[in-house]
């Protein structure tokens, strides 16, 4: 089991501490619910420095890039993000990720912590053009310092304006007496807010500075299970639970992600698949009876016949209604399809909706 440079400060705190994608993770502080508010009404910061961080340099960087992933990374310009996915060769997802274009022939990607080798090797499977690729997620922490008081909380951290970085932009600049820091606003949550991306040796030191100048706005430490409601009332995929290697981009809504003006792995199956139209898709669904839908539940159809399976479920904090995603044909994907949810034996109606399932 692996630590982050914090886990001794989530153990002080009093975190219930539990295994997370190989590490001692903090799971939650005071409760899911009461983090969940912080970040949506105030304030709140998670240690994600679980996450993997590739850094890819030379003059084939940006081929490599569009070689392995399905977006189209040569929009990008330095200082800005993209979310994308890795697929496979079988119409499945390797992994999601985010790629961020830090200089001309220099890309970081920020990959799932549960992903980390099968990444590294799927990548490098693919490297054929000599890019130089380094792994530095051993050496790096995250925070993630997400709510609509981030801004304004954390300015006097920073000599730059962090209201002026727009939502997938970055900044390599100053901040908590350190340079060279990566603050990005690429959130999970749907609150606002930053990641920080610092050395290990770094962010017991920004962890402290950020407490204490988010003291007056109310911040408070969040665990992981406030993170997954807060990104399920977004709508936001996680991989392993809404993805995985058999879910295909098209079928999980990603088609967004999926650029065929250019060629990819597995592109032409992929732009197949679209042009024939899927079988299945992802749907977000509310509950019209007070029920939690969990993962693995099955979905039914008004005669109980078997359709599909939730992928994540929760009672949402911030609406009060049970809420889920998952996988159903395509007949049952339209908004206000009525579905079921087999829970206990019992099969409880439920609505398909558009996401976000939270509108701010």
């Amino acid at each position: 089991m692996k630590n982050t440079a914090l886990t001794h400060i989530h153990e002080s705190l009093g975190a219930k501490m539990l295994p997370f994608a190989g590490y001692n993770m903090p799971i939650l502080y005071e409760g899911v619910n009461a983090e969940h508010e912080s970040v949506r009404n105030a304030l709140g910061v998670f240690d994600v420095s679980h996450m993997g961080e590739f850094l890819l340099t030379g003059q084939n960087a940006l081929a490599l890039i569009q070689k392995v992933t399905s977006n189209d990374a040569a929009t990008l310009t330095i200082g800005r993000a993209q979310y994308s996915c890795l697929p496979n060769n079988d119409g499945g997802i390797v992994d999601d990720l985010i790629v961020y274009k830090m200089k001309d022939e220099e890309y970081l990607l920020v990959v799932n912590a549960s992903n980390i080798d099968k990444d590294w090797n799927w990548i490098s499977s693919h490297n054929d053009l000599g890019v130089e690729m380094k792994n530095l997620s051993e050496d790096y922490s995250l925070l993630a310092i997400q709510g609509p008081k981030a801004v304004e909380a954390m300015q006097s951290l920073s000599s730059i304006d962090l209201s002026a970085i727009a939502y997938y932009h970055f900044e390599v600049a100053d901040f908590a007496g350190f340079d060279n820091v990566i603050i990005s606003a690429t959130g999970y949550t749907g609150s606002g807010g930053f990641e920080i991306y610092c050395k290990n040796d770094q962010v017991e030191t920004i962890w402290n500075k950020v407490f204490e100048a988010g003291g007056p706005f109310e911040i408070k430490p969040i665990g992981l299970a406030a993170r997954d409601t807060l990104r399920l009332e977004m709508g936001f995929c996680l991989y392993g639970n809404d993805i995985n290697d058999t879910t295909s981009p098209l079928e999980a809504g990603l088609g967004w992600i999926t650029k065929f003006t250019k060629e990819f792995t597995n592109s032409e199956n992929l732009k197949q698949q679209k042009e024939a139209g899927v079988t299945k898709k992802l749907v977000a669904f509310e509950m019209q009876e007070r029920a939690v839908p969990r993962h693995d539940y099955e979905i039914v159809d008004a005669n109980g016949t078997v359709i599909g399976i939730v992928t994540s479920g929760t009672m949402s904090p911030s609406m009060n209604v049970g809420i889920g995603m998952g996988y159903v044909p395509t007949a049952f994907s339209a908004v206000d399809s009525e579905i079921f949810i087999r829970i206990r034996k019992n099969d409880v109606p439920a609505k398909v909706i558009k996401l976000p399932f939270y509108k701010t």
